[in-house]
């Protein structure tokens, strides 16, 4: 991990073209955009002037805290499952998160190297610490993304935005593109105390008509889980996502422990070799 396996994923943000290594930390284009890069091993790319703001350090701990105790390792699994597995394999992971489900999969594939992107520098960070396969990208991925054409050879998305024009820019010919959403029961007894948000009606649906035009469905995976929860877990559950603005979960757990349900749909998909008209 480090400028030279980093360049080789990256584009200027600025003219798009691709970056090099400038020792001892910066990536530089043949524009002479220069673009310094972290110590810790991530490099910032974001547009200028961008305003938006990724996830803090408390939601960040909250994630880790119940990630590490193995709740979603069956989603996780799946994922994972769903990656190609041959040799090669150049992994980005849009939302990374903390990495948790790219380490996963990283762990599983000894010699891919992967790329984590996030809208977080503090996200990015803990991706790609302690993982010598892992680089970081701190972007927007509602903006072009500063990635060059064709360079991944699959895309993880896991509870993350999407950008499907982009999604198939960066992936090469026949790239794989997994995506894991949730299904419509999921977390349904924490929606019915209005401790998290609610799950987009037909989820699975809006997904597929927003993909069509540039992928093709191959393969999905339901999983579905019931957990008991003691409030201390439900309370990082519900402080590691979105719902972390608008909910005081330390308040609204009360009881020692809570039945869950986690129920969410992992899908791959395969990049198609033409647009077809939206």
């Amino acid at each position: 991990m480090g400028t030279s396996t980093l360049s080789t994923w990256l584009r200027c943000p600025i003219c798009f073209l691709p970056l090099t290594p400038r020792p001892p930390l910066a990536l530089v284009c043949a524009s002479g955009h220069n673009h310094d890069v972290n110590r810790r091993g991530y490099v910032t790319l974001l547009p200028p002037r961008t305003r938006v703001v990724g996830d803090d350090a408390a939601m960040l701990d909250a994630r880790d805290a119940f990630l590490a105790a193995g709740h979603y390792r069956p989603i996780a699994d799946a994922a994972t499952s769903l990656l190609p597995e041959a040799p090669g394999q150049r992994i980005l992971d849009v939302g990374c998160g903390t990495g948790y489900y790219l380490r996963h999969a990283v762990d599983r594939l000894p010699d891919a190297a992967a790329l984590a992107l996030d809208l977080s520098p503090v996200a990015v960070a803990r991706a790609t610490r302690g993982h010598d396969r892992i680089d970081g990208l701190v972007a927007d991925v509602w903006s072009p993304l500063p990635v060059r054409d064709g360079a991944a050879t699959a895309i993880l998305n896991v509870f993350a935005p999407r950008n499907p024009e982009e999604f198939r820019r960066v992936l090469g010919p026949g790239g794989s593109l997994v995506v894991v959403v949730p299904a419509a029961d999921h977390l349904r007894e924490l929606r019915g105390r209005g401790l998290v948000l609610g799950v987009q009606e037909e989820k699975r649906e809006r997904l597929l008509a927003a993909l069509s035009p540039h992928f093709d469905l191959e393969r999905e995976l339901a999983v579905e889980r019931s957990l008991r929860l003691s409030a201390t877990a439900v309370e990082a559950l519900v402080g590691m996502g979105p719902s972390a603005h608008h909910r005081d979960a330390a308040e609204a757990v009360r009881e020692r422990e809570t039945v869950v349900t986690t129920s969410v749909t992992a899908l791959r998909f395969r990049r198609r070799d033409e647009v077809r008209p939206g």
